[in-house]
């Protein structure tokens, strides 16, 4: 495994982030643990969850999952880089949630993380991050609380999740006006067939010195061979979600062809690859894997070790052309 630093931080993690999204809700949890093991074994030290994953009546569920994890010793929690979220309403039914159960006021950031503690069974998390901006709750009340918890040690670091650049901007220099640390990564949606991260968030991301962890690398499994799938018989997610309404569109699907012909004519697989491309691009950390069984992680581990060549990245830019830097992108 390679590792680098997290944005402007001290701290050392894994070029793959594993993601466990799936834990739960599509993965059981002896197969979880089993992938958690695998992804330790192989070097992977980040992992990244959120309060709300396992969805629906089992909001929490994935934390469990990892706290059982963690239970079973072995140092499995020392190795670990942990990173959790905080946004979501909590409650496990569809009533509409109770007021300051959700977002991030100062109370609600107070009572997720101690629940999300509990599930963790753990007593620190290394990156608590905000799921998303909170538009109702100024950034002052919200670093306050940050400091608070980390006098406590009950946090080391803070991140962002689908922030705007400029909201990257307006917390940090927030956070520089209270001699707050701020922002030490943001994760968002990055991938060959989604670069509008490239425009404002990554630039405002790097500047800070913020760590970059994309999610959804496959965009939605677009990029794993999708096509090749459905001729093949196996394109049950290509029917369904993101994937099935972008190829639903030819100039998509003509795109995704082109794509699959050229890692084709280079023996390369398309999943790797997107991983790979990925893991090139300046300001990134890691992007974030979220294998539902162990086929599939061993799959991204091989994407760290993949050299793409210059002609393959070129050909990739011309498949998947990026909007350029801010302002010329949309400028003139």
């Amino acid at each position: 495994m390679k590792y680098t630093q997290l944005g402007r931080t001290g701290l050392k993690v894994s070029r793959l982030v594993l993601g466990t999204m799936n834990f739960g809700p599509q993965t059981d949890e002896a197969d979880s643990h089993t992938i958690m093991d695998a992804a330790l074994g192989a070097g992977v030290n980040y992992f990244d969850t959120a309060n709300a994953y396992g969805w629906g009546a089992n909001k929490g569920r994935t934390e469990e999952i990892i706290g059982s994890w963690f239970a079973q010793g072995g140092g499995r929690r020392d190795k670990t880089v942990l990173a959790t979220k905080v946004y979501a309403n909590m409650s496990l039914d569809d009533t509409p949630p109770w007021p300051n159960h959700d977002r991030l006021s100062a109370l609600n950031i107070r009572r997720s993380v101690d629940a999300s503690l509990k599930r963790l069974k753990t007593d620190y998390i290394d990156i608590y991050q905000f799921h998303h901006v909170d538009r109702h709750t100024p950034f002052e009340e919200i670093w306050q609380a940050v400091d608070v918890l980390i006098q406590q040690g009950k946090i080391l670091y803070a991140g962002s999740s689908n922030f705007a650049g400029w909201h990257i901007a307006r917390a940090n220099e927030t956070a520089r006006r209270l001699g707050s640390y701020g922002l030490v990564s943001e994760q968002c949606l990055y991938n060959l067939a989604e670069r509008r991260a490239e425009m404002e968030v990554i630039p405002a991301a790097r500047e800070y010195g913020l760590g970059v962890v994309p999610w959804s690398p496959l965009h939605g499994g677009l990029l794993g061979g999708v096509l090749r799938k459905e001729r093949e018989g196996g394109a049950a997610r290509s029917q369904a979600g993101r994937s099935a309404a972008a190829l639903a569109r030819t100039e998509v699907r003509e795109q995704v062809q082109a794509y699959e012909d050229l890692l084709d004519k280079h023996g390369l697989a398309p999943g790797e690859v997107a991983l790979a491309w990925l893991l090139t691009r300046p300001g990134v950390t890691g992007p974030i894997v979220g294998p539902r069984t162990a086929d599939q992680l061993a799959s991204a581990l091989r994407a760290v070790e993949l050299e793409l060549a210059e002609e393959v990245l070129s050909s990739l830019d011309e498949i998947f052309p990026g909007p350029g830097p801010s302002p010329e992108a949309f400028a003139w």
